[in-house]
């Protein structure tokens, strides 16, 4: 166990960052399109010009977005709850094989708590090595790649070595706790439409019916794998997200058997993105006789935007259009299966950087 009055041991986990109130939304969308590593705004020299405007234009129908999920992205506190599970993991005591003590740190690549705020806080609590996790399992130079170069840029004017983690996407423990959570959502189907019949009796017969015929085993429920899109021309000059995310579902099938697709989402801009999007998956399902569908958002690990806007509201509504039912998988967030893995991930990279014997 270190020692926690000298602390040389930390840990820091990177994410996405997300506004953290109404009034956050248009920094935020500056900041996120201002990083030529998600996408190139003209030339270099226009980039910062180009996103002001962007983020000018789009800041209000975006804020409408987050007012619809209570105003704010919960990212922030559910990276840091995150990180309290994580430290009292690596911080339990007794046993033969106890894990090293660390302290947890969090910062983010486009709002507060920001990289270039936190190092220094580092610093100053005396930390001399850094474990570095992404909590990108997938590695993408858009997403793990910027923070880390991010974090190259600020780091280097501090004494801390750092061993960074850059994909984990073939966890075992993480992939098991996604099969985890993915049959928790299957049985959902089966709960909820049990309910169904017991509320209707046999009052009306139709309703029962419809009732009967969507009671769902696991063999009539489809799942479908969304995962944040990417420009094709960043997998055409060598980015192993897709393979990484193909591989991550093998993972999934090797432990569960069940009907699947995968889609993408998020896009945005005029360049081509990886495809089907998860919407134009969702009408493709419909018209294949899928009644059932079971989302998993595959690339992330904490709700946010794109699970509590874009997946519960806007492709649940347009999957109810189509006469189907659209659930999700609860995102991994603080599971002990996943902060299980996360524990793992950073003992392993401790061994791997020789900080650990």
């Amino acid at each position: 166990m270190n020692n926690s009055a000298d602390r040389p041991t930390g840990v820091l986990l990177l994410n996405l960052g997300g506004p953290d109130s109404l009034r956050a939304v248009k920094p935020f969308l500056f900041n996120l399109f201002s990083d030529r590593e998600i996408i190139r705004l003209g030339p270099s020299l226009l980039q910062k010009p180009i996103a002001w405007l962007i983020s000018s234009l789009r800041h209000r129908k975006t804020e409408g977005f987050y007012g619809l999920i209570g105003g704010k992205s919960p990212i922030c506190e559910i990276t840091f709850a995150q990180a309290k599970a994580l430290e009292e993991v690596l911080n339990k005591s007794g046993g033969r094989n106890q894990d090293p003590g660390a302290k947890v740190y969090v910062a983010m690549r486009y709002w507060h708590p920001l990289i270039e705020d936190v190092i220094p806080e580092i610093c100053r609590d005396g930390i001399k090595k850094l474990i570095v996790l992404s909590l990108y399992p997938q590695y993408s130079v858009a997403t793990t790649g910027s923070t880390l170069r991010k974090l190259g840029e600020v780091i280097s004017k501090y004494p801390i070595e750092i061993f960074s983690i850059q994909s984990w996407y073939d966890s075992q423990l993480y992939i098991d706790a996604l099969v985890e959570e993915i049959k928790k959502g299957l049985e959902a189907f089966k709960d909820s439409n049990e309910l169904c019949v017991m509320g209707n009796g046999l009052k009306d017969l139709e309703a029962n019916a419809s009732c009967i015929t969507h009671h769902a085993s696991r063999s009539d429920v489809h799942v479908l794998f969304s995962a944040h899109s990417l420009p094709v021309k960043f997998i055409e000059e060598g980015d192993p997200y897709a393979d990484q995310i193909q591989a991550t579902i093998k993972g999934i099938l090797s432990k569960i058997d069940i009907p699947w697709s995968l889609s993408y989402q998020s896009k945005s801009g005029p360049v081509q993105w990886l495809g089907p999007s998860t919407d134009e998956m969702i009408e493709r399902l419909a018209e294949k006789g899928i009644r059932n569908l079971l989302v998993v958002p595959i690339s992330f690990v904490s709700d946010h935007i794109e699970t509590l806007y874009e997946i519960d509201i806007l492709y649940k509504s347009l999957a109810e259009k189509l006469g189907m039912r659209l659930e999700r998988v609860r995102s991994l967030n603080t599971s002990p299966l996943f902060i299980s893995a996360l524990q793992q991930i950073v003992v392993k990279g401790l061994k791997e950087a020789g900080w650990l014997e």
